[in-house]
């Protein structure tokens, strides 16, 4: 019984600290647009020498495809939604 209940209590901590995530994304503005931001950052970065580095690409092309996931499991609602579910997730 008791590790059921620790392990209920640290998935609530977890989905706790992913609201707290998404909510303080919100507040940061146009996280819709991270991934083309990244993408015009990054195609800069590819342009110079340091750019020219196998698994710089690599961890760029993971933090695009990152931040697209995040934007698409989040497209269907509007950030007022998704701040009041982070709201009632926190408690």
């Amino acid at each position: 019984m008791q590790i059921v209940n620790k392990t209920t209590l640290d998935q609530n901590n977890v989905m706790r600290s992913l609201s707290k995530f998404l909510s303080d994304i919100c507040f940061e503005g146009e996280f819709r647009r991270q991934p083309e931001y990244l993408t015009e950052i990054f195609e800069y970065i590819l342009e110079t020498k340091m750019g020219d580095n196998f698994d710089l690409r690599t961890k760029m092309m993971s933090c695009i495809k990152t931040s697209k996931m995040l934007v698409k499991a989040l497209e269907p609602f509007s950030d007022g939604e998704i701040e009041k579910a982070c709201a009632e997730i926190r408690g």
